[in-house]
């Protein structure tokens, strides 16, 4: 499968790639547990249909600790026994904030006040950044059919 367009190729594109880079960096230095913010990018990256992603974060994930029956479990999280209650509220943040349009009144009180019990201000304003980042990612690599499984870790930063 070859990619339909390269954002690199061009200014526009290569600029706007710098900033969200550049936000995704203040994500990853952030307070936030990395094996969290992988199992969010996971979860959003399996409910779009994001191949690259989905190569990127697990890969990211096994380097950074994960292991593979976490990882096995991520679509599944709702009746797996090995996430902590902070990282299914977090799933659950995910979920929702990535299936905006599939519920009319958006992400849930209960889902949010559960986040908030696990997570500070600004470990809050990295999840809820990743979850929209993450979106962001994985609507530009499936709208430009860009092509999965090559990724070798920390091969984008």
């Amino acid at each position: 499968m070859d990619a339909r367009f390269s954002f690199y190729g061009g200014t526009v594109g290569a600029k706007y790639m710098k900033y969200i880079q550049s936000a995704g960096k203040v994500l990853m230095d952030s307070s936030l547990p990395v094996l969290t913010q992988h199992l969010v990018e996971i979860r959003a990256s399996q409910i779009n249909g994001c191949g690259v992603c989905l190569d990127m974060h697990t890969k990211d994930a096994l380097e950074a600790g994960e292991t593979s029956v976490r990882l096995n479990m991520v679509a599944a999280w709702r009746e797996a026994t090995v996430f902590t209650e902070a990282e299914r509220a977090a799933l659950e943040l995910a979920e929702q904030g990535t299936r905006i349009a599939d519920a009319a009144g958006g992400v849930t009180d209960e889902a949010w006040e559960n986040a908030a019990k696990h997570f500070d201000e600004d470990q809050l304003a990295a999840l809820v950044g990743l979850i929209a980042l993450i979106n962001t990612w994985n609507r530009l690599n499936v709208i430009t059919r860009q092509p999965a499984g090559d990724y070798q870790p920390g091969q984008w930063g």
